[in-house]
């Protein structure tokens, strides 16, 4: 057992705390108790993330002391620095938008949303996400053969559907009625010059049509007018609406892309910029992506409101945020699009627009609920039942020991039924989460329907990728139940998937009462927690034991250590090299370190057969990435579904390239699902910022 010295409290000549962006060695540094590495970690401070640290606390060594919303010890200088955060300019009145401190959602079609109604979108979006308060709808395009359209055209949810001025109407009234507002946008082509433009202008007249954006990317599909062709098309559009009325425009803001669409014609026309910062899809971090948007287009005198990536990594899309707002003073904020936004992403986007961000104030510590219900099948409160007359259902005992019903899944209609009734000790909100088995739960599309939800005019639904998870509880959400309204929290689930050749389980059902709000958010129902780290080699009792690298498994080149040197492959090593003597890991077994899915798995030069996992997140919403490299005998697909100990390939030598031995390395950025060769060689910046230590992670992070 460890033992550290004493806490050391932050000094009480501190002085002022100064807010600034935490720029990190690595992607993570620790935060301990006191001024030295012989103090105990007590958490982690991310790189490009906002904290207060104070200047006048810093020791002899090197140390300071810092906060971070529920986080405060001492952090050492030679591993952080920090970027100062000082207050925004003053907005002059030409500089002014109407997304200044606003967080916008971008909206397609009604298609691909879920919701039937625009009531259910709107309500469905203020009570995910208070902080957002505007949405951007398409209204209009255009396309060779159907001529200028409304968006409605398009989309077979007439509900929703965009037909005309009285839609937008429609639209408008219901989002005022949630403190929201109506944002227009539309793709012009400049094909059908009168046509398009007459829709623009009687969308930009409609009352409550706050601004327009235009949507001008150098692709197919996109503006086909050329430079001559923005003029007379702007100036039709302009001459017919008020001269205060906002339009931005919506650009891909990589360089190659600058000149092509003519950013000197639309200059005169538009009084924003909103360039796609689509990191993920551009294959780059949040900071390069949005470094080139503002490089790009900084200097073209519009005020830059970045659009973010909304389907990404959360911890990805937190850095984007701090990094636009703080770093690039952006007064606002958008997210491409609703209907790919996960609840986990839901509450990275409901964040206030803050530039210049004060102290950041501690969260309160949670208290666990104090009221949990638990219905396993054959409990009271437990029901099912047959449509067809016949005994339809299967059973086998579960790993804790208690019956669990399932059946195969059926494509067309239902055959069997099952409802969880609880008896509500108190009215609130209540965590609901089903809990799937180890087996006969192979179903991506478990369709659970919670009754009885406050504000919620009908059942409301939440899929769920069974296939995903073994022994785990997966939260359905969080909702505000009424104990005395008829068949609260009820929730009901049949065998209806759409699927056939699965199978669905019926296993027990959770309502824990919310108490207090918790710091951590709620994962995706599709995101189930990783349940611990293991070593990719050795033997299951082997892995089972204290060592990290288990059995006579050795590290000839360990993480961040310098090799090769003098010769032209000097590098730093991102990982570790898994040995046994003498060459007797030749075609051993290599395993998934941990639960995930796989995201490249295929032949590289130099590396030969390399399979990269992005595992399921930690309990403090960290994803890491896994590569095993110089493999053989792969057994595992792109999109595949592991789980901690599945064997995955064997150990090879890249063809021959090396000796047998297995490369292993551990990343916590997206770098090697972008860049699966990705080596920084004798870079060693870039090798902090990319990777971690995987003895010493993986040691931290054993299986419980």
């Amino acid at each position: 057992m460890s033992v550290y010295p004493p806490p050391v409290p932050k000094p009480a000549t501190a002085g002022n705390g100064q807010v600034a962006i935490a720029q990190a060695r690595a992607i993570y540094v620790n935060l301990r108790t006191g001024p030295g590495t012989n103090y105990q970690d007590i958490g982690d401070i991310r790189n490009n993330t906002i904290l207060v640290y104070y200047p006048a606390s810093r020791t002899t060594s090197g140390w300071v002391w810092v906060e971070q919303v529920n986080l405060a010890g001492w952090v050492a200088t030679s591993v952080i620095s920090f970027e100062a955060i000082t207050a925004p300019a003053p907005i002059t009145p030409q500089q002014a938008t109407p997304y200044d401190g606003k967080v916008a959602i971008w909206h397609w079609k009604g298609d691909v949303l879920p919701e039937a109604s625009i009531e259910d979108v709107v309500r469905n979006i203020k009570t995910t996400a208070p902080h957002v308060t505007q949405l951007w709808v398409k209204t209009s395009d255009a396309t060779d053969r159907s001529g200028a359209q409304w968006q409605g055209y398009w989309d077979t949810k007439r509900a929703l559907a965009i037909d005309g001025p009285e839609s937008i109407d429609r639209w408008v009234a219901v989002l005022e009625r949630y403190g929201m507002e109506f944002h227009a946008w539309c793709v012009p082509k400049g094909t059908h010059l009168e046509e398009e433009t007459n829709i623009i202008i009687q969308t930009c007249k409609r009352p409550g049509v706050k601004s327009l954006i235009l949507d001008v990317e150098p692709y197919a599909g996109f503006w086909q007018g050329g430079r001559e062709g923005i003029r007379p098309y702007m100036m039709r559009i302009r001459r017919a609406i008020p001269g205060a009325f906002h339009i931005g425009m919506s650009i891909d803001p990589r360089s190659q892309h600058y000149a092509s669409v003519y950013p000197e014609e639309w200059s005169p026309f538009v009084n924003s910029v909103h360039p796609q910062v689509y990191w993920a899809t551009f294959r780059e971090s949040p900071e390069d992506a949005l470094k080139e948007a503002f490089d790009v287009w900084g200097h073209y005198g519009k005020t830059i409101i970045p659009v973010l990536d909304g389907d990404a990594n959360p911890t990805d899309m937190n850095t984007a945020i701090t990094l636009a707002t703080q770093r690039h003073r952006s007064p606002g904020l958008s997210w491409w699009r609703l209907g790919t936004i996960t609840p986990a992403r839901w509450q990275v986007i409901n964040q206030p627009i803050q530039p210049g961000t004060p102290v950041p104030t501690p969260l309160p510590t949670p208290e666990p609920g104090t009221d949990e219900i638990i219905i396993k099948p054959g409990d009271a409160g437990f029901n099912s039942g047959s449509y067809t007359g016949q005994q339809e259902f299967l059973s086998f005992q579960g790993t804790w020991g208690w019956e669990v019903k399932y059946k195969t899944t059926e494509a067309r209609s239902s055959k069997v039924w099952v409802g969880w009734s609880p008896t509500l000790p108190a009215s609130g909100k209540y965590e609901i989460a089903t809990f799937v088995p180890a087996r006969h739960a192979t179903t991506t599309n478990a369709r659970f329907k919670i009754n009885g939800v406050q504000g919620a005019t009908s059942e409301v639904l939440v899929p769920i990728d069974q296939s995903r998870y073994s022994n785990q509880w997966i939260a359905l959400g969080i909702f505000d139940l009424d104990k005395n309204s008829n068949g609260a929290g009820t929730v009901f689930l049949n065998d209806l998937t759409g699927e056939t050749g699965k199978e669905i389980a019926f296993d027990a059902m959770r309502w824990k009462r919310v108490t207090t709000p918790s710091p951590i958010p709620t994962p995706a129902p599709q995101e189930g927690y990783a349940d611990g780290f293991d070593s990719p080699v050795g033997t299951l009792e082997e892995r089972r034991g204290t060592k990290v690298w288990p059995g006579q498994w050795l590290d000839a080149s360990p993480f961040a250590r310098l090799y090769f040197v003098g010769t032209p492959s000097e590098a730093y090593h991102t990982g570790a090299d898994l040995n046994l003597p003498r060459d007797a890991d030749a075609h051993d077994p290599v395993y998934a370190s941990a639960s995930g899915v796989v995201v490249f798995a295929g032949k590289l030069p130099v590396w030969g057969n390399v399979i990269v996992i992005k595992h399921d997140p930690l309990q403090d919403g960290r994803v890491i990435y896994s590569r095993s490299a110089h493999v053989e005998s792969m057994t595992v697909n792109v999109g595949d579904r592991v789980r901690r100990g599945q064997e995955i390939a064997k150990v090879g030598n890249a063809y021959g390239r090396y000796a047998y031995h297995l490369h292993f390395d551990l990343s916590p950025t997206t770098i090697l699902e972008s860049q699966p060769q990705h080596w920084p060689a004798k870079n060693l910046n870039n090798l902090l910022a990319n990777y971690i230590d995987p003895r010493s992670f993986i040691e931290a992070n054993r299986p419980k």
